[in-house]
């Protein structure tokens, strides 16, 4: 057996590869989302046979045919239900949700935001490439306002959501985005997700490059990256654009300062377990003038996991006595006697 730091790895990443043909466009981000999962899940430190992968509809939800572990591809929006589901009757395995930005914030919006309310222990890995791929390029719910596609000829009308945003508006309790050109970043933020006691909801910037082209090249090229990305870690003052500018709270409006000697010590310091300022992270996308984050915006390990709690109860009713249980069943206020 191969020796890491941290665990006996069981098998390798070759081991999670199947026999199915790959089905993605040539050049999509999903191959690097693929490769980098596999790539962390040896280094966990338990059997493939644990893990369970669970997808709704759309280019994304491809992804268990191509992981040799245990998978269901299921319906459009429920993924995370189905989840839930098989978490609280195996608690003993690791299941993680794959799903886009259609799939779970259009018609899966609900079962979204109740899961992440619940906070089951789970890991949501959200492609984001502001589209409809796998239906041939109509705007999602991220699709930016003014955005042509082949459903808004004229522009998208609407605002798109916040998927940050939203999942700390759920009280979602590990929130974090990453980008699919980066997977360095995308395996830590994985590594982090996995060891999270709750729900983890990881947002991936992930290029279309059939229907939506370099939407977020300006935070992928080497040219324009380092101007307009900062990676925010615990503990660590908001630098970028290679440590020159930082950003400084103006009450809790972020600013972006230069950095000068005398002013490192007023940079904002990033607090993965402040949930205001979070949300201020948060909101970043919406001001040309500030980089877009990526890291861990939020971790809440405090709040007791939906799946924990319910397999509690079922303890516990265990413990009583049948018949009086069944009695009690009978004769409830629901029940009544027909003469």
């Amino acid at each position: 057996m191969m020796e890491t730091t941290e665990h006996k790895v069981l098998f390798t990443s070759k081991d999670l590869e199947t026999d199915q043909e790959v089905r993605w466009c040539p050049g999509c981000g999903d191959y690097a989302i693929l490769k980098s999962v596999q790539k962390i899940l040896p280094e966990l430190g338990r059997p493939k046979h644990e893990f369970v992968f669970v997808s709704g509809i759309g280019c994304s939800s491809r992804f268990p045919y191509y992981m040799d572990t245990y998978g269901m591809h299921s319906i459009h929006g429920r993924a995370t239900a189905i989840a839930t589901g098989l978490k609280s009757a195996r608690p003993e395995l690791s299941v993680w949700v794959i799903t886009g930005d259609g799939d779970a914030l259009s018609i899966g919006g609900n079962h979204l935001i109740h899961t992440l309310r619940r906070n089951p222990d789970l890991n949501i890995l959200l492609f984001n490439n502001q589209i409809y791929g796998l239906t041939k390029g109509q705007f999602s719910p991220t699709s930016e306002q003014g955005k042509i596609t082949k459903s808004s000829p004229v522009g998208v009308a609407d605002l798109p959501f916040n998927p940050i945003a939203l999942a700390l508006g759920a009280n979602g309790t590990f929130i974090a985005r990453t980008l699919d050109r980066d997977p360095k970043h995308q395996q830590e933020i994985y590594k982090k997700a996995y060891r999270h006691k709750g729900t983890s909801f990881v947002e991936i910037y992930q290029n279309c490059n059939v229907f939506n082209d370099g939407t977020f090249e300006v935070f992928t090229e080497k040219s324009s990256k380092p101007e307009h990305t900062i990676f925010v870690e615990h503990g660590q003052p908001l630098l970028f654009a290679n440590g020159s500018k930082g950003i400084q709270l103006d009450g809790m409006t972020p600013r972006v300062v230069d950095i000068i000697d005398n002013n490192v010590d007023q940079i904002w310091v990033h607090d993965e377990n402040d949930m205001f300022k979070a949300y201020i992270l948060s909101r970043f996308s919406d001001f040309e003038s500030l980089p877009r984050p990526f890291g861990v915006f939020y971790i809440n390990d405090n709040k007791p996991t939906f799946d924990g709690a319910l397999n509690e109860q079922i303890s516990e009713r265990k413990l009583l006595n049948k018949k009086e249980a069944f009695n009690q069943l009978l004769v409830s206020k629901n029940s009544w006697r027909v003469e």
